[in-house]
């Protein structure tokens, strides 16, 4: 039998009570960002220096650093020291793009400094993710298309490139309910499948299967309480999970910048599936660094979600 489900959760779209740290357990992320805060932008620079063919590393710091609130500012100020530096304009470009999705810059404006970024390192997919970022909520599917396979070209394994082209794929057909037959699993199946055998997108099929939870949630195709609608469950459903699941047991890295995002998703079909003891295994694994998705599906106030889930399982050990 699956678990009760949590107690009440607030909606998800209200702000959270409680924060969660987009840097993770990046203790130099953490203390780079905190320097940026008060301008000093020397130690970014070194902490991106430092990031130069890890890909993943470079995407996910970059990334975090972007969201900052006085990212931007100096960033500039950091361009204008060093104008040719391709890390201090790959920042300005993922800064603006943050700030253009929250509306307070143009959308052109943010396509123009990452394809300038883009110039300055051609080998670097780190500012087509930025612009895959903004096109994922703004742009065409073929648009998204495209700049996924602008990543690609450069880093084939990118791991926030696959999440994101995940997420826009699970829209599609909202309205359909169920299937099985979903190109979205069928992207995420490919992409497992190809990957090489310690990569950790081997765990994107049970993110496809989340995000389509969270569309067809919303669309009203299933209940907004993920334990009672049955949507992890099924055969596929469970296939998916074993197979996820048997893959982390054997993967000996633990070095990932992006590896409890993976093990949120999976803590959470596990939770949904109603196997406890596993999902407490990948609480513990995961310890303080909760991540919003997938607690959050489809409407939820993650940080409740979490917890609520978290204790339900470890209770069962």
């Amino acid at each position: 039998m699956p678990p009760p489900p949590p107690a009440a959760f607030g909606r998800g779209r209200k702000r959270a009570a409680h924060a969660f740290d987009a840097a993770l357990d990046d203790a130099e992320l953490v203390a780079a960002r905190a320097s940026l805060a008060r301008g000093r932008w020397a130690i970014v620079r070194a902490l991106l220096a430092a990031t130069r063919d890890d890909w993943d590393r470079r995407g996910h710091r970059v990334t975090v650093l972007a969201q900052e609130p006085t990212a931007l500012a100096w960033a500039r100020d950091w361009q204008l020291a060093e104008p040719e530096s391709p890390c201090a304009s790959v920042l300005v470009a993922h800064a603006t793009v943050h700030r253009a999705l929250r509306g307070k810059e143009r959308a052109d404006t943010a396509r123009e400094v990452c394809r300038a970024a883009a110039g300055l390192a051609p080998q670097d997919p780190t500012p087509w993710l930025g612009l895959l970022i903004l096109e994922r909520s703004l742009g065409t599917e073929e648009e998204v298309v495209h700049l996924f396979d602008e990543v690609r070209a450069r880093y084939p394994d990118h791991h926030h490139a696959h999440h994101l082209v995940v997420a826009r794929l699970a829209e599609r057909r909202a309205d359909l309910g169920q299937d099985p037959l979903h190109e979205v699993y069928d992207f995420a199946a490919w992409a497992a499948e190809r990957a090489p055998a310690d990569s950790p997108l081997a765990i994107l099929p049970v993110v496809a299967h989340a995000e389509r939870y969270r569309v067809l949630a919303a669309a009203g195709s299933e209940p907004a309480d993920p334990v009672a609608s049955g949507h992890w469950v099924g055969r596929r459903a469970r296939q998916v999970m074993k197979t996820a699941f048997d893959w982390w047991l054997e993967w000996e890295r633990d070095d990932h910048p992006r590896r409890h995002v993976d093990l949120n998703f999976l803590a959470h079909a596990k939770y949904c599936e109603g196997r406890g003891a596993e999902a407490a295994a990948l609480f513990h694994r995961i310890g303080p660094y909760a991540t919003p998705a997938p607690w959050s599906y489809p409407d939820r106030d993650p940080y409740r979600a979490f917890h609520a889930a978290r204790e339900h399982a470890l209770g069962m050990m």
